[in-house]
């Protein structure tokens, strides 16, 4: 590991006259902690250690994408590990790999003749996927080919592709062509295609047309044509010829006559009409005038140039006004020509003649003013007469229009309309069309209707009127509930100068629908309701009301919900308080939605719901609860100090704090002791044991634990909890026989050697605090130096003879027992017994010596199994007498949760172990009963018969004790007598009361 140091030198000094200073030297040695990420150094493209080459992978397309953004990240190998990371921007830069390409081919232009000679006609444009140079693009016109004399008059801009025309096409002299162009780019080596350019010249007006008939011999489109004079009306004259050299449209030729020459009148006026001829005589040549007088004759009748004549006079046109009639003509002279105009008969108009020079103007007088009401056209005949005899006539037909003038105004039907509409009339509906009627015409006939301008704001809002039909339409909403009539004022008006109105008034009356629903309207609520409230408590003031009126308005209110609430009228209409019918438990149900129905007696009715969101507040009035009582809990022995071994919980149904439950134990009572060593989380339940139990002293406990609310006042409850320890194999075998002086587990046994075989050589005894299977204990035999001689009983620890002993067999055995019990972790002991075969004589010798040298300890055993014996049986008595009293006065059966194992089979297969202090205690003997317990809490020394009506049962059991308290003492005594130099063992095998 790397270290800096910093060397630094520091001074102290003081604040005195003068100042003193001191000097140190600190050096500082800093640690290096993995705090800097790799750097990451693009320096080249080699291979060293920690240097990289970036590399391509695949072909780049520079079109597709042309940049790239790297990421490199370099992540050291520490703890944590740093990174850091390094972007490279790569620009792909281009290559010349894609062509120019035009947008589609063949290209196709329309251009219109007469076009301008030097001046762009038309463009093209390609486009090139490349960048820079080699999207540069460069265009020329391929001249080689069938139409080079065409594309010589075609010049390019080369570099933005427009096309100039460097002459002037004619449609007439060429209609299309076609050219090449070649769009290059300036790559290397350079890319191009090419397109081809169809051009299709337009037509244009630009050809006049060309007469072809009549054409005179100076080339001038004249000609003369001869016909007869009686020739009859449709005769062919001649047939004029043209063409034009355009196209279409451009060259449809239309004819018509421009001018005319009448040469029918050879004389005008009233004086002699005189003709001069010239007259050529050829032989010899001479020129003669003759003058020719024309006499007339009346063969034409006056015309009028037209047949008719329209006069339009407006109605208030003063009498005497003057209009000028058509003057008739007549090709006739002098006499006859015409002489006076006639009028047909009629009461407004007359005729006047005015004469001016030699014609006579006739006028036509207006006599009396028109009425274009009463008659608004007339016809007059107006006739024109000559001076021949008989004399001749033409007729004027006269139309005279009376033009109308603004002099009537328009009149309503009536002065007031009543019409009644019901409310929520769609919109757009026509509800009423009023029709004034004005006898003039044209614009001053013509009626627009519009509304007052002094209405209500409202009304131009609900209704509009349509101009020109008089139709009232629905605009807005018609509300009843707004107004329920309505009031206009209409005005017609025609369009006459100046215009003249008339006025009008409609009233519109709304008649109610149901078409409102109540409205709830909560002014006061509580929502939050104590679940303590009484019956009757009011929550809420409601009122309703329906815009309606009459049937509509009446409501009918109620609640719909199946809530302990109720509506209450109030002594005003429609006026209501929601109150409580029932009492009301927020453990049940801690929110209401309280539905709130108004109904209108409209039809249909129309209904309206309102909810009401309650919610009910706690109050303390529920006990925290535990599950079951009493609560049974079993833990195993051994358990770790300090640790929690199960846990209580308790459930409130309030809430909040009145739900918050907390924990303690009941430390009074006569197990104050054990209570001592338990402690109870408050918030939690979670029970801890301060020590560790032990099976074999305390088999189960009980205690009571309270669990109280945080309300006010505070409520509790208590359960019993009853503990049940659980025996775990913690206890090895205990050998009590063979047993040495020295506390071995080591025993010497002599057999005469002409035993037979099962022979009971010696019985190996021992014990296991533990119960049930951990307490059950299992004979076999370790080591054996013949197994053919002897046999161990698995289960009673017996060790007998297999067969009869030779003599070749040696004379002393050596046999290791091993004992051990049945739990999941077994655990063991062994015995060593010794077996030694003797003659049987010298067997009897040596029990003889052995008696003499006892006899006087044999004397004191004797004493003290007599006060033994005399204890037991005076115990035994007062153990029958205190049985038969407690069954004459309880009868309560007891159960016990440690039975004990009814097959259990051993040394001491029958047996019940308990320990008090520093003694262990125990009952050897048969098989309990099936039915008999241990009181609990008696710490297992009391045996109770559960049926004191079974007598004979209770003597049976009696007789039982009896049988195995005479077994205990008398092997008690076997084994004082073996084990006579310690009598004071005794003490450590007292038989427990029953």
């Amino acid at each position: 590991m790397m270290f800096l140091q910093w060397p630094a030198g520091v001074t102290a000094s003081d604040k005195g006259t003068p100042p003193l200073t001191g000097e140190c030297r600190v050096i500082i040695k800093i640690k290096d902690v993995n705090d800097n990420p790799p750097e990451i150094e693009v320096t080249s493209l080699s291979n060293t250690e920690n240097t990289y080459s970036v590399v391509t992978k695949r072909f780049l397309d520079r079109e597709e994408v042309s940049q790239y953004e790297i990421t490199i990240k370099a992540s050291d190998c520490g703890e944590p590990p740093l990174s850091t990371f390094k972007t490279l921007s790569i620009q792909i830069s281009d290559v010349n790999d894609n062509t120019p390409k035009f947008s589609q081919n063949p290209l196709q232009f329309y251009m219109s003749e007469n076009n301008f000679a030097g001046k762009s006609i038309f463009s093209v444009s390609a486009t090139d996927s490349d960048l820079g140079d080699n999207a540069a693009i460069s265009y020329y016109i391929m001249r080689e080919g069938n139409q080079n004399d065409m594309t010589s008059f075609l010049n390019i801009n080369p570099s933005n592709g427009y096309i100039t025309a460097l002459k002037s096409f004619d449609f007439e002299t060429l209609k299309t062509f076609h050219f090449h162009i070649v769009a290059s780019d300036s790559g290397t080596p350079s890319l191009s295609s090419n397109v081809t350019v169809n051009v299709f010249i337009l037509d244009q007006n630009d050809n006049a047309p060309v007469i072809l008939y009549p054409l005179s011999s100076n080339g001038s489109a004249e000609g003369v044509e001869e016909i007869p004079r009686n020739v009859n009306a449709g005769h062919l004259v001649t047939k004029v010829r043209a063409y034009d050299a355009d196209i279409g449209y451009n060259g449809w030729l239309l004819f018509s006559l421009q001018e005319v020459t009448d040469h029918k009148e050879f004389c005008h006026g009233s004086g002699a009409c005189l003709m001069e001829l010239k007259v050529i005589v050829e032989n010899p040549l001479e020129i003669h005038y003759v003058v020719v007088e024309i006499t007339d004759v009346n063969d034409h009748s006056p015309a009028f140039p037209e047949k008719q004549q329209r006069f339009e006079i407006a109605e208030h046109t003063l009498p005497g006004k003057r209009f000028q009639l058509h003057t008739a003509r007549d090709p006739d002279a002098g006499i006859n020509s015409i002489r006076t105009y006639t009028l047909t008969s009629n009461d407004h108009f007359e005729i006047d003649i005015r004469q001016s020079d030699e014609e006579k103007i006739p006028f036509l007088v207006l006599k009396k003013s028109l009425d274009r009401e009463q008659k608004n056209k007339q016809t007059l005949l107006v006739t024109a007469v000559d001076g021949g005899k008989p004399p001749r006539s033409g007729t004027l037909n006269v139309s005279i229009i009376v033009l109308d003038i603004n002099d009537n105004r328009p009149i309503f039907s009536e002065e007031i309309y009543q019409i009644e509409i019901p409310e929520n009339v769609a919109i757009g509906t026509s509800v009423f069309q009023i029709n004034a009627t004005d006898p003039d015409e044209g614009n001053n006939g013509e009626i627009e209707y519009i509304l007052g301008k002094t209405l209500k704001k409202k009304v131009y809002d609900i209704f509009e009127l349509e101009k020109l039909t008089g139709e009232i339409k629905v605009k807005g909403v018609v509300d009843y509930e707004d107004n329920d009539v309505y009031k206009l004022d209409i005005e017609a008006s025609d369009k006459g100068t100046p215009p003249l109105t008339g006025e009008c008034r409609v009233i519109i009356k709304i008649k109610d629908v149901n078409d409102n629903p109540p409205e709830i309207e909560v002014t006061s609520l509580s929502d939050t309701v104590s679940e303590d409230s009484k019956p009757g408590t009011v929550i809420s003031l409601l009122s309703v009301r329906d815009k309606d009126s009459g049937v509509n308005g009446k409501i009918i209110s109620s609640i719909t919900s199946d809530v302990p609430f109720q509506l209450q009228p109030s002594y005003k209409e429609n006026i209501y308080s929601v109150i409580t019918k029932d009492f009301l438990d927020r453990e049940e149900v801690s929110s209401y939605e309280i539905t709130v129905k108004a109904t209108d007696c409209g039809e249909p009715p129309l209904s309206t719901f309102k909810t009401l969101s309650i919610q009910i507040s706690d109050v303390n009035d529920n006990i925290p609860k535990f599950s079951q009582n009493p609560l049974q809990f079993y833990m195993s022995e051994n358990n770790v100090a300090g640790k929690s071994i199960f846990s209580v919980s308790a459930t409130d149904k309030d809430a909040d704090d009145n739900a918050a439950v907390a924990y303690h134990i009941m430390r009074e009572g006569s197990q104050n002791d054990i209570l001592s060593f338990l402690n109870i989380n408050p918030s939690n339940g979670h029970i801890t044991a301060l020590k560790s139990f032990d099976f074999e002293t305390l088999k189960t406990f009980h205690f009571h634990v309270v669990a109280s609310d945080s309300g006010t006042p505070s409520l509790s409850s208590n359960v019993t909890v009853n503990v049940f320890i659980l025996d775990q194999n913690d206890n090895a075998p205990v050998i009590l026989y063979p047993l040495s002086s020295n506390g071995s587990a080591e025993g010497v046994e002599e057999i005469p050697r002409n035993v037979n075989a099962g022979h009971l050589v010696t019985k190996v005894r021992a014990y296991d605090a533990d119960i049930g299977y951990n307490g059950w204990l299992l004979f076999s035999l370790q080591e054996v130096t013949d197994h053919s001689l002897f046999g161990l009983d698995r289960y009673t620890g017996q060790i007998r003879t297999l067969r009869s002993f030779t003599e070749t067999d040696e004379a002393e055995h050596k046999l290791v027992i091993l004992v051990k019990d049945n739990g999941n972790v077994s655990l063991s002991a062994t015995a060593t017994v010794i077996v030694k075969l003797v003659e049987p004589k010298e067997a009897i010798a040596a029990s003889d010596v052995k008696s003499s040298a006892k006899a006087d300890e044999d004397n004191n055993v004797t004493f003290y199994l007599i006060i033994i014996l005399g204890s037991v049986s005076a115990l035994f008595l007062i153990s029958i007498i205190v049985l038969i009293a407690m069954q004459c006065s309880k009868s309560t059966d007891y159960t016990s949760n440690y039975l004990q194992e009814t097959n259990y089979d051993g040394t001491l297969c029958h047996s019940i172990q308990y320990r008090s202090g520093d003694k262990r205690y125990m009952l050897v003997g048969p098989r309990m009963s099936i039915g008999s317990t241990i009181v609990p809490g008696s710490h297992a020394n009391t045996l109770v018969l559960p049926d004191r009506r079974r007598t004979s049962e209770e003597v049976r059991h009696v007789s039982i004790l009896t049988e195995n308290i005479f077994h205990a003492v008398t092997e008690n005594l076997l084994g004082v007598k073996i084990f006579s130099s310690k009598l004071i063992r005794l003490e450590t095998y007292k038989t427990i009361y029953y």
